[in-house]
């Protein structure tokens, strides 16, 4: 992943959207917008409305449609909208509840079974219908709705800031989310399914907007129907324009050398550029809807990212900074000291490929996506600290109490400078590691043993004790490092995994003289054991993957894993 300056404090640039939001909606909701019924104490009050009358839509060159962010959003008062969404292990359903809190008085209502499937949001929430100029239905579609997509508040005596976590997971191996909206604050309903665009030509529409009767019986949201004008019109090269609310300009950006998103930005519809384009994780555009919108290369794609006008709800925090210094005193780990749980989930997003750049051309490539979490109760925090002139920065684990305070700290390996394009950064030695295991599992095939820069790239399990629902460097930009780096900091907090992905240089076995069969991926945390952990039989995931085809034309099948069909 790609370094930038560290960043001082959380930003969300969605919450600049959010304050021109309330400038719209605090007058009153959209006009025909019924009144909420009344609810006992403690129960929140959804509705939903349109932030504005109308909406400006850009069509790209080349790309397939628009993508309906028509700006409307779910407001709640009375009581915060929480929901707890589990799964017990990946051979049971995910179950949701709503968490019903009244003062120190707290209940739990279990949503109808089935009705949630994933931890991506409440499917079939946003029902849309688009007319032309002539009154015909153009389109008609259903969205996902995600309580922790990008925000705003109602009013000035609304909480100041959100605690809830900012987005839905579509790891397929997510275990545990929280979804929630404050009181006297609305989510926006809209900024879905990015993997689906809508075939509008450039022209004049109008959408109605609903909530389905389901979401309307079970929350008791009003039967309201927002209407949006909209105006769709074509934008050319990527690099200016953007969605945009009332009908100014949102979001523009020249293509300066200086600037990465313009640069990611030609780079998707190939201006100056040939062969394969890097996101932050020097990955190449990613299966659409096969990964969180962290992962999704921020910039990359014009309709994805938090801005004026227009909010994904993507996962984005600042990095960390090490201390500068090495530590002091003597070195070791105090007794009862709380420290993580790394844990590795299943490889998926898997496939056979030609390889990404730096790889031999003319072979066959088994990629894959990764992740190693951190289920707690401690952050793992990892300083590096270079010799000047050293190639390899000397690695310290640290611990703290059940108060935050540093109380001691460990040798724990090294970093090193990763050259390669898409990397160019500092990588720790010794964080996890790939193999290729034979059908019995008995016999090492390939190994791809891997160094990582950290990030809290996607939220597994937010439900495990300490989890930390705003982690820092979740955006990709973390405190790995430039070449000239004197020290960093890497972090994984609890809660939060990091994943690789099978687009980016490296993240795959060579196949090309593999015979035809079973095999299975192992992904292994903490490989040497030089980290600290509360439990060390818990770091190694399996996936069963069958090779087939020819030389130059190989295939790969991969069955479920329990309940996840996630090939």
């Amino acid at each position: 992943m790609t370094s930038q300056p560290d960043r001082k404090a959380l930003t969300r640039a969605a919450f600049a959207a959010a304050a021109v939001f309330t400038v719209v909606t605090v007058a009153g909701a959209a006009p025909g917008a019924g009144a909420a019924p009344a609810s006992p104490a403690g129960t929140p009050k959804l509705k939903l409305i349109a932030a504005s009358k109308a909406v400006t839509l850009d069509r790209w060159e080349g790309e397939p449609g628009v993508y309906l962010d028509l700006g409307t959003y779910v407001t709640v008062d009375g009581a915060p909208l929480e929901l707890n969404v589990t799964r017990k292990s990946y051979k049971d359903p995910v179950v949701a509840r709503q968490i019903l809190r009244n003062g120190t008085h707290t209940t739990t209502k279990a949503l109808p079974a089935g009705l949630v499937k994933d931890f991506s949001g409440l499917p079939g929430f946003l029902e849309v219908s688009v007319k032309n100029a002539a009154g015909q239905e153009v389109t008609r579609s259903k969205g996902t709705f995600c309580p922790n997509n990008a925000s705003g508040r109602l009013r000035p005596d609304a909480p100041a800031t959100s605690h809830y976590p900012e987005s839905c997971s579509t790891n397929p191996f997510t275990l545990g989310s929280v979804w929630g909206v404050e009181k006297g604050w609305a989510a926006n309903s809209s900024t879905v399914d990015y993997d689906k665009p809508v075939d509008l030509p450039v022209g004049e529409y109008t959408a109605t907007v609903s909530v389905a009767k389901k979401y309307r019986d079970l929350f008791g949201i009003p039967n309201d129907h927002p209407t949006v004008k909209v105006t769709v019109r074509q934008t050319g090269d990527g690099t200016t324009g953007g969605s945009t609310s009332g009908g100014g300009t949102a979001g523009q950006r020249s293509a300066s050398p200086s600037d990465p998103h313009a640069q990611h930005a030609q780079h998707a519809t190939g201006a100056g550029h040939t062969g394969h384009h890097f996101g932050p994780r020097g990955a190449d555009a990613p299966t659409p809807g096969a990964l969180p919108h962290a992962l999704e290369a921020r910039g990359l794609a014009h309709h994805l990212g938090d801005g004026l006008g227009h909010t994904d709800g993507s996962r984005v925090a600042p990095a960390l900074r090490a201390d500068g210094r090495r530590p002091t005193g003597r070195a070791g780990v105090p007794a009862n000291v709380p420290k993580p749980d790394l844990r590795s989930l299943p490889a998926w997003d898997i496939a056979v490929t030609d390889g990404e750049d730096g790889d031999v051309p003319g072979k066959d490539y088994l990629a894959f996506s990764a992740n190693v979490w951190n289920a707690g109760p401690a952050p793992l925090v990892v300083d590096g600290f270079r010799t000047p002139g050293a190639d390899l920065m000397d690695a310290y684990q640290y611990f703290y109490d059940a108060h935050g305070k540093q109380v001691g700290y460990a040798p724990t390996g090294t970093m090193e400078w990763d050259p390669r394009i898409g990397h160019e950064h500092w990588h720790f030695t010794d964080f996890a590691s790939y193999r290729l295991l034979s059908a019995d599992r008995t016999r090492q095939v390939r190994s791809g043993k891997e160094a990582f820069c950290l990030a809290n790239t996607d939220a597994i399990d937010y439900t495990v004790r300490n989890a930390n629902w705003h982690p820092y460097n979740t955006d990709l930009s973390t405190a790995c490092g430039q070449q000239n780096s004197i020290s960093v900091r890497e972090v994984l907090d609890v809660g939060s995994g990091d994943t690789y992905t099978q687009y980016r240089p490296g993240q795959s076995f060579d196949i090309s003289d593999l015979p035809n069969g079973t095999y299975y991926i192992e992904v292994k945390a903490n490989p040497a054991h030089r980290l600290q952990e509360t439990d060390l039989k818990n770091n190694v995931s399996l996936r069963k993957v069958v090779l087939g085809g020819t030389p130059g034309a190989r295939t790969v099948q991969v069955p479920p894993y329990d309940l996840v069909n996630a090939p």
